[in-house]
């Protein structure tokens, strides 16, 4: 997956951004309704409001689309892990930064529902999807490992693809922590949704996932069930 405009700043990048968000909810939508096979570039782009020349600008392909949800989000991820001061723990970071996102969460939950749809009706784009959600998260633990000072600086200007012999070296660079962290972040963010998704009125995403990196942080301790006093049942008889 491509990440072309991944940290520009100003009313330019603002831009960029909007344009991409538009053009991959009108992909998601367009997929939702009629069946990702039967959506073309040209429609997309259409109902984006944009020409189908600049949908290629964003993405490399069609299918690039459809799963591009929540693309911006990582890498403001990635960035707020860095820039998180020194004395806050690795876990507490990816934690914060992970919590800066919720909002967009909450505010595009029925985009991330249908997104949801369009990947369960395509196998071959669930499949992409995994294979980008894979991609994403070893990044991350790169970014993880760069800031516990264990990043390996054959890699610092760019990050070659699996499946090459420098890909390889990317895997053999990363240590254990930093993959073990990364992967336990991205799952309670996957976990808090769906337990949310099916209990919206028992509490907001934003405490669900405090609820689940507050248990990450102690370690997964068995959490304590209040005990309930037991009251005796009198016989009708001996009342």
């Amino acid at each position: 997956m491509s990440d072309r405009d991944p940290a520009e700043g100003g009313l330019r990048g603002r831009k960029k951004r909007e344009t991409r968000a538009a053009l991959v909810a009108a992909a998601v939508r367009l997929a939702a309704e009629h069946g990702a096979e039967n959506v073309t570039v040209d429609a997309i782009s259409e109902a984006a409001g944009v020409s189908p020349r600049t949908f290629f600008n964003y993405f490399d392909s069609r299918d690039e689309a459809f799963v591009m949800v929540g693309a911006e989000s990582s890498g403001r991820v990635r960035r707020a892990v860095l820039a998180a001061p020194a004395d806050v723990s690795p876990l507490a970071a990816l934690r914060d930064a992970l919590a800066a996102e919720l909002g967009e969460v909450e505010q595009q939950h029925e985009l991330w529902r249908l997104h949801s749809q369009v990947l369960r009706r395509s196998p071959h784009l669930l499949a992409r999807s995994i294979g980008a959600h894979v991609e994403d998260e070893f990044t991350l633990a790169e970014t993880l490992a760069e800031r516990i000072g264990a990043g390996s600086p054959l890699f610092t200007e760019g990050r070659p693809p699996f499946g090459t012999a420098e890909g390889e070296q990317r895997r053999q660079a990363l240590g254990l922590y930093p993959r073990l962290l990364a992967a336990v972040g991205t799952t309670a963010v996957r976990v808090a949704a769906e337990h949310w998704c099916v209990r919206q009125d028992e509490a907001t995403f934003e405490a669900v996932f405090r609820t689940v990196f507050d248990h990450l942080a102690a370690g997964l301790t068995e959490p304590t069930v209040p005990v309930v006093p037991v009251v005796p049942v009198v016989p009708v008889d001996e009342a």
